[in-house]
């Protein structure tokens, strides 16, 4: 039996769902014969690259294209294993012969980013002049790997993940063909998990098939997936609004001790919050997405009491740092921590009165414009104050990519040209996270021992 991805794989560019972006352009330039030497397809995993691939090579050709069928002139490559240079002079070689019994020689390379610089090289001299019965189609997850100089080479086409509603209504008629019995809510679940890949969601779909003969309904897929019920999410972002820390601990450890996973609960929490973003919510996003090994279960609980237990660390007893501490340290300390929170505050009234701009739409607007940038700002902190925006990065490789000339004018494109934009060096932190930064160094200061006694803080 064939699996639902493959068996329900597009054969025709008007059959590819949830792609016009994509789709559109290249049917047209199809009908007008404007093929181009090289094409790169962008976008994440399971939404459609290699499917897009496959078809365009079999149309410029006039070859009917079949899942199972195979011409000697249409060559598939695994960018991850055949990555060396050896494997791309090889291909230089071959690329030279005529093609056998098509009108082009078509090498679709996949995972192109995996290739090595002196891969990206030899390449590139085949790029820069192919012989005119050779097509190279090249895909990537990981747009910003691929160097600049192949890029500007080749046609780039952006594909994005799967509006929920287009997917919904995707695996509504598979449902119907397959003819299976799952309840509507049952596949929102499915649509959920499966995070806008279309083959990811295919194979959940498949897998949840086999539960029952009978309706396949919500609770039989939140069992078998091991996920968290609605309530219990719900309930457990009521406690992180109110700061319900103990309230949190507990839920957490009912829902892991119930065989729920933390990257699961992670996830789940993550979905909700983008599915209804509230303000209040909106730090966890940057939170969650590390909960993974080593300890995902402690991140957990500190990524959903972190904002909480900040006041808490601030509360250092007077006595105990001066009995660590010489007095002018201290005094120094509180001079620092002070500015920190009057600037804090500063920079809260003027997001405040500037309502025009918000991170969120920052991010789905460069998301919109280049995914490789758009993956690169949530690796980011920043602070926004009078139409000033400032972007942290956290490694060396972000503010590189970051600062380069083309994706700079990628921030300022999503801003409209309204915002000025400070990208600053690795290390630096916003305003509002240096006062943490000096409890650190109090921290420091005393051996890594903080005392806390719930009074008010002495700064």
């Amino acid at each position: 039996m064939k699996a639902l991805y493959r068996k329900y794989r597009p054969t025709r560019l008007e059959d590819v769902v949830g792609q016009p972006q994509v789709t559109e352009p290249l049917i047209n330039s199809l009908k007008q014969g404007k093929i181009s030497h090289a094409y790169l397809l962008i976008g994440p995993r399971g939404c459609g690259k290699t499917s897009v691939a496959r078809i365009l090579a079999h149309a410029v050709n006039g070859l009917d294209y079949k899942i199972e069928d195979e011409y000697v002139d249409i060559i598939e490559i695994d960018g991850a294993s055949n990555r060396g240079i050896d494997n791309i002079r090889d291909l230089r070689e071959k690329v030279l012969i005529a093609p056998s019994q098509a009108k082009y020689k078509i090498y679709i390379i996949d995972e192109v980013h995996m290739l090595t610089r002196e891969a990206f090289n030899a390449l590139l001299k085949t790029l820069e002049e192919p012989p005119e019965h050779a097509i190279f189609i090249m895909a990537t997850t990981d747009a910003y790997k691929v160097p600049v100089t192949i890029t500007s080479r080749a046609q780039t086409y952006t594909f994005k993940l799967a509006d929920a509603q287009v997917m919904l209504d995707f695996l509504k008629s598979v449902v119907e063909r397959e003819k299976l019995k799952i309840s509507d809510e049952a596949l929102k679940i499915i649509v959920r998990r499966g995070g806008g890949s279309f083959r990811d969601s295919l194979s959940l779909l498949e897998q949840i098939s086999t539960l029952s003969d009978d309706l396949i309904d919500e609770k039989i897929v939140v069992a078998a997936l091991g996920l968290p019920q609605d309530e219990q999410i719900l309930k457990l972002l009521d406690c992180y609004k109110t700061g319900d820390c103990e309230q949190i601990t507990k839920l957490v450890k009912e829902l892991l001790s119930s065989g729920v996973k933390a990257e699961t609960l992670a996830e789940e929490i993550i979905s909700r919050i983008i599915e209804n973003p509230e303000t209040c919510l909106i730090p966890l996003l940057g939170k969650l997405p590390d909960v993974k090994a080593p300890f995902p279960e402690a991140k957990l609980i500190v990524a959903l009491t972190a904002q909480m237990a900040t006041p808490v660390t601030a509360r250092i007893t007077t006595q105990a740092v001066t009995q660590t501490v010489s007095k002018p340290v201290v005094k120094q300390i509180k001079q620092t921590t002070q500015v920190s929170t009057e600037s804090n505050m500063v920079v809260t009234q003027a997001v405040a009165q500037d309502s025009n701009f918000t991170w969120e739409s920052f991010l789905e607007r460069v998301q919109s414009l280049n995914d490789a940038v758009y993956s690169q700002l949530t690796k980011t902190k920043h602070s926004y104050a009078n139409n000033a925006l400032e972007i942290y990065p956290m490694r060396k490789i972000v503010k590189n990519i970051l600062s380069r000339d083309n994706n700079k004018k990628i921030l300022v494109q999503a801003t409209d040209g309204l915002v000025k934009i400070t990208i600053h060096e690795v290390g630096e932190l916003p305003v509002g996270e240096q006062k943490d930064a000096v409890l650190e160094k109090i921290s420091d200061i005393m051996g890594g021992e903080v005392i806390h006694d719930g009074g008010e803080n002495p700064f």
